[in-house]
C-alpha cells in the first residue's frame, strides 16, 4: 500500500471514532504529521527491527528473552534487571547454595556451606526446603554444645542445621584469616579480661569480621528487597547454638573459638584434600597444583602449561601429604604479614630464593615448610626456571586462591587478563 493509501486508512479510522462524541474536528496523530518518506522509514526501520529479533532468537533461542524486548521498546521497565545487578557475589553464591528457608528469610544448612566452599555448582534439586517452628527446635536440639566441637562437626551436622547469611560471610573470613587477626577484636569486646565473651558480644563480633552492613550497603530498605538474605525476625542458628547452648546463657572462651576455626580450617581442606586423594595418604604434585590454581584467572592453554611445565621439572614423584597440605594452606591466611616481611627484607621488591622463602614462611607462621613442598611451589611458579620467585605475582595468585573465586575479575581473558589482574593486586597492596 502506498502511503497516500496509509494516510487515507488512518484518517477514516480516527473520523469514524470521532464522530459520534464530539463535533470537534479530529485531532492530527504524531504519525499523520510525518512526511510521506518518514513513515516509509519508520515501517521499514521497524520491520528491520522485528526481523532482526526474529532471527537472533532462532540463531540464540537460550539467549532471547521477551521480557529484554519488551524493556528495550520501553514496554517492561528494567528495574528488576537492575536489582539483580546489585547483587554481590557472595550474596549470589549463597542464595544459589541455600536449600533451606524459615519465616521467608533463606539459610544455608552446613553441607551447604561445605559445598558452596568446595564445588562450583549446588547439588540438583527441586525447591528449597520449608521450615516450621518444630523443625526450628529439634535442630536446636541436635546442635552438640562445644564439648563436642571436632573436625567433622559439619560433616556430621549435614542438612541438620541452619546458617544465616551474616554467619556464611563470618565462616568465610574464618577459613580465609589467621586466629591473630580475631584475638584484637575478641580482646576489645571482653569487658573483664577474662577472654570470654557472651552471645550478645558474639554478635558484634561476627558483624565486624563479616562486613554484612559493607556488603549490602545498596539496599538500604532490607525488609523489601532483601532477597531473603536478612529478616527482621531472630532465630538461634546453629553457630549460636553451638557456641552458647540452647538457652543462649552459656560464654565463649577465645581458646574454644581457636579451636573452632582450626577444626573448620581442617575440615574444608580434608575434602578439598580427599577430592584428589580418593582415600590415600598423599596426592601427587600436579593434583597439589591443580589445587593451588583451581580459582585463579587462568585459561585451559596456560592452566596446561604450568601443569606441563611442573611435570617436566620433577626429577620425582614423591607426592604432598595431607599435614604438608594444611601447613602450606594456612601459610596462605598469612599472606599479609609474608608480604610485608618480603618487602623489609628485599627493599627493592626482588625475587626470592627458596631458602628466603622458607625463613620468610617460619617468620610469618612459626611452621617450617618442607623441602620438598618449597621446591614444589617454586616448579609452579617459577617462570623462567632461574630458581627465584617473584613473590609479588606469588601472593596475588594465591590471594584468589584463598577467596575461591569470590573476587570481582577483568573482563580480560586468557594470559593478558591474568597479568592485568596480578598487576591490579599488586597495585592495591603496594
Amino acid at each position: 500500500m502506498s502511503g497516500r493509501g496509509w494516510q487515507s486508512l488512518f484518517r477514516a479510522q480516527s473520523l469514524r471514532r470521532w464522530q459520534s462524541s464530539s463535533t470537534l474536528p479530529p485531532p492530527i496523530g504524531k504519525f499523520e504529521s510525518l512526511s510521506d518518506n518518514s513513515r516509509r522509514f519508520t515501517f521499514a526501520l521497524a520491520g528491520f527491527l522485528g526481523g532482526s529479533a526474529f532471527i537472533y532468537s532462532i540463531i540464540n533461542p537460550n539467549k532471547f528473552k521477551l521480557s529484554r524486548v519488551k524493556s528495550m521498546v520501553g514496554l517492561e521497565s528494567d528495574s528488576k534487571e537492575l536489582e539483580k545487578r546489585k547483587l554481590t557475589s557472595r550474596e549470589k553464591r549463597f542464595i544459589k547454595f541455600s536449600s533451606v528457608e524459615y519465616e521467608g528469610q533463606i539459610y544455608m544448612t552446613p553441607q551447604d556451606f561445605l559445598e558452596s566452599v568446595i564445588e562450583a555448582e549446588p547439588k540438583p534439586r527441586l525447591k528449597r526446603r520449608k521450615l516450621g517452628d518444630r523443625e526450628i527446635t529439634a535442630l536446636k536440639e541436635n546442635t552438640p554444645d562445644m564439648a563436642g566441637n571436632s573436625d567433622s562437626l559439619f560433616r556430621h551436622l549435614g542438612n541438620k542445621g541452619i546458617i544465616a547469611y551474616t554467619e556464611y560471610l563470618f565462616l568465610l573470613t574464618i577459613l580465609i584469616k589467621p586466629s591473630s587477626g580475631f584475638k584484637i577484636a575478641f580482646s576489645m569486646l571482653d569487658q573483664d579480661g577474662n577472654e570470654r565473651i557472651d552471645k550478645e558480644e558474639f554478635k558484634v563480633l561476627e558483624s565486624i569480621f563479616s562486613s554484612a552492613a559493607k556488603e549490602r550497603k545498596e539496599n538500604l530498605n532490607l525488609e523489601d528487597n532483601d532477597y531473603g538474605l536478612q529478616k527482621g525476625h531472630q532465630v538461634d542458628t546453629s553457630l549460636l547454638v553451638h557456641f552458647f547452648g540452647r538457652d543462649g546463657d552459656e560464654e565463649l572462651k577465645f581458646s574454644e573459638f581457636c579451636t573452632f576455626m582450626d577444626n573448620l580450617q581442617t575440615e574444608v581442606l580434608h575434602m578439598e584434600f580427599g577430592e584428589f586423594s580418593k582415600g590415600a595418604p598423599s596426592i601427587s604434585e600436579l593434583d597439589f597444583a591443580r589445587i593451588l590454581l583451581r580459582y585463579t584467572f587462568l585459561n585451559s592453554e596456560d592452566y596446561d602449561n604450568i601443569l606441563e611445565r611442573l611435570y617436566d621439572r620433577l626429577q620425582e614423584e614423591k607426592g604432598i601429604t595431607f599435614e604438608e597440605f594444611k601447613d602450606f594452606c594456612q601459610f596462605l591466611n598469612n599472606l599479609d604479614d609474608f608480604q610485608i616481611a618480603m618487602r623489609m627484607y628485599t627493599l627493592a621488591d626482588k625475587p626470592i630464593s627458596q631458602e628466603e622463602f622458607s625463613r620468610a614462611v617460619h617468620i610469618c607462621t612459626g611452621k617450617h615448610l618442607s623441602t620438598h613442598m618449597v621446591y614444589t611451589v617454586f616448579q609452579i611458579f617459577d617462570d623462567d626456571g632461574d630458581g627465584l620467585l617473584s613473590y609479588q605475582e606469588f601472593v596475588a595468585m594465591m590471594k584468589d586462591r584463598i577467596h575461591r573465586g569470590l573476587k570481582t575479575y577483568s573482563r580480560q581473558e586468557g594470559w593478558e587478563g591474568f597479568k592485568h589482574c596480578v598487576k591490579r593486586e599488586m597495585r592495591e597492596t603496594s
